[in-house]
Formats: structure tokens, C-alpha cells, sequence
């Protein structure tokens, strides 16, 4: 069997992928007010490495974009929505060489349309810009589900990976099996409990808990014991508590603060969240959200991240379609090469 490894987020990257949105999209009622927030995603990226946008009409995005215009490539591509995360390749490293892993994306198990966003990575590799082999996944897998530290071991949730709407015809020891396979992964941890009101995803890992290196894992921890979240993600944390490394130590865990409850104009809760941020070259990418923890949090991850410039975006806006930073970027490993 040939020698596989997932990436951490951390090691060197060559581009980052975003998807924009258009009246198409479910952003529609939002255009005006999350487009600022994509174009300021796109400018920060650009500052440190490539951008990769996958658009709908480039020649009336481009006067719109700021940042390193060298560093930022418009593709025309269809597309549902905006969530690269999760429609975006997945790419591995088999025997040195990168690999794009297409899988199928299903609208986080039939909730919404998908038809386009699971053509995404196809059409893109189609054009020639990646000088990668591709290949299928063979199963519905989305990004924003599992998290890698880069040296074998993978975190994810079972309400996600074991949703009924995905793969159903396999049992969580055949999915661990393909996961170790694909990934060439010794272990995978499985957290049986934690969500976020008004997340969409079945409770997806990146918004929960989060590799910052392959000792420490930083996760979000509700303080206040009359949220309702406080009972679920209590429980998260004596998982994560019990959690070993494969040399068997525990893991170095990091709480990330709770910021305050936001709503949206029907009064649903949405899923404001730290644990999504976006690790690139140089730099960490922090979703805040004019709260008043959003200092507190800016403060923790440079703590993390010594070496790396924190740079907090606003992204009141992308939680208004229950996602946020992370959510919205695919990053690639430094050996996938644009052409």
C-alpha cells in the first residue's frame, strides 16, 4: 500500500480556495452585505499567498477585488453556494506526491441543493490550473468534518460522519477503515457530543475543535451554565479530556471563548463560533463578530501561534447562512501548483 498522509492546515500552503457568492446563491437577500466580507477574506489571503476564486462573472468581480491583484486567480465556474470548505478537493500527500481527493458533497446530507458544488473540483482540474493527479472519494465527506494534525491522527464527530443522509450503508467501523485508508491515518477520534445552534452541518469538527499543532487542541467551551449549549459541549470537553495522542499522551487543550449569542431577524440562533479559523502562510485568519470576547480570543491564538501574524476579519455576515471563516476557504499544500 502506498505511503499517504493528510496535511496539517499549518504546513506550507500554495493557495487557498474561495467560492463567491451570486444572486444564484443563497446569499441572494445578502449580496450587498456579505460580498464586503469575501472581498476582505480574498485581500488578506492575497497579502501572504495565492487565491483561487471560484466566481460566476470574473470580468465584474475583478475591479471589485483588493489586495495583491498578482496573487488572485478568478475561475468561472457554476456553483450552488459558497462554502469551498466543504464542495472543495481534499488533497493528500501519496508517497511525496499531492493528490486531489473529489468527494461527494451532498448538501450536508440532502439539505440543500448541491448538483453544482459537487461539480466544483472536476471543473477546476479540468481547466488544467493544478498539476496534481485527481481521484474520487468514494464516499460523501465534507472538509469542514474531519481535521488532521498531519501526523496520523484524525478528529471528527460522529453526528456528522455517521449521518444517515450520507453514507448509510456504512457502519462507523467501515467508515474509520476507508478514513485510514484514504488518509493513511493511525487513529481517529470520534467526539460523541457538542454542537451549535443553527449550524447546518450535522456539528462539523472545524467549528467545535481544532489541531494548532499535533499536542494541542483548541476548543469552544460555553461558560455559562443557562445557554443550551452548556450541558452538550461540557461533555465534548471530557471527551476531548480523554483523548490520547499515539504515544498516549494527552493533549494540551485550549479553551476558546464564548462569544455572545447572535440572532438573525427571525430570532434563530446562529453559530457564532472561534474554533473557525483559518491557519495560511505566515498568518492566522480569526472570525470575529463584535463581541466583546473577540479581544480575548485575538490574544489566545497569537499565543498559539507565535510565529504567525493574527488577523481577525469580521464575519457577522457569513454567519447570517449558518457558517464563517473556515467554512468559506479550501486551502491547498505547497506542492499543488498552479499552472
Amino acid at each position: 500500500m502506498p505511503h499517504r498522509r493528510l496535511p496539517a492546515e499549518w504546513e506550507p500552503q500554495s493557495m487557498v480556495q474561495l467560492t463567491f457568492p451570486h444572486a444564484d446563491t443563497d446569499w441572494a437577500d445578502h449580496l450587498e452585505t456579505v460580498m464586503p466580507c469575501f472581498l476582505e477574506i480574498a485581500a488578506v489571503i492575497s497579502r501572504f499567498q495565492p487565491v483561487l476564486i471560484v466566481c460566476r462573472d470574473a470580468a465584474s468581480l475583478r475591479p471589485l477585488l483588493r489586495g495583491n491583484a498578482d496573487r488572485i486567480h478568478l475561475l468561472e465556474v457554476m456553483s450552488n453556494d459558497t462554502w469551498a470548505r466543504d464542495h472543495g478537493a481534499i488533497t493528500i500527500m501519496e508517497e511525496h506526491r499531492p493528490v486531489l481527493i473529489d468527494f461527494v458533497f451532498n448538501g450536508w446530507g440532502l439539505k440543500f441543493p448541491a448538483h453544482l458544488d459537487n461539480l466544483i473540483t472536476r471543473s477546476i482540474f479540468q481547466t488544467g490550473i493544478w498539476n496534481a493527479e485527481i481521484r474520487h472519494g468514494g464516499l460523501v465527506l465534507e472538509g469542514g468534518g474531519i481535521e488532521s494534525d498531519g501526523a496520523g491522527t484524525l478528529l471528527t464527530t460522529a453526528e456528522c460522519l455517521l449521518s444517515p443522509n450520507r453514507n448509510p450503508h456504512l457502519t462507523k467501523f467501515d467508515i474509520e477503515a476507508r478514513l485510514q485508508d484514504l488518509f493513511g491515518v493511525k487513529q481517529v477520534l470520534w467526539l460523541n457530543h457538542g454542537y451549535l445552534a443553527g449550524d447546518d452541518t450535522d456539528s462539523h469538527i472545524d467549528t467545535l475543535a481544532r489541531f494548532c499543532d499535533p499536542q494541542t487542541i483548541a476548543y469552544v467551551k460555553c461558560d455559562d451554565p443557562d445557554d443550551e449549549h452548556f450541558e452538550a459541549l461540557e461533555k465534548m470537553e471530557a471527551e476531548l479530556q480523554s483523548f490520547r495522542d499515539l504515544n498516549g499522551n494527552p493533549y494540551h487543550l485550549v479553551p476558546l471563548p464564548w462569544p455572545d449569542a447572535h440572532y438573525d431577524e427571525t430570532g434563530q440562533r446562529l453559530p457564532a463560533t472561534y474554533a473557525n479559523f483559518l491557519v495560511i502562510n505566515g498568518a492566522v485568519l480569526v472570525p470575529t463578530y463584535a463581541s466583546p470576547q473577540d479581544e480575548a480570543a485575538l490574544q489566545i491564538f497569537q499565543k498559539l501561534f507565535p510565529d504567525r501574524q493574527v488577523i481577525g476579519i469580521d464575519c457577522n455576515p457569513l454567519i447570517l447562512q449558518h457558517g464563517s471563516l473556515h467554512c468559506v476557504t479550501m486551502q491547498y499544500p505547497a506542492a499543488v501548483k498552479v499552472t
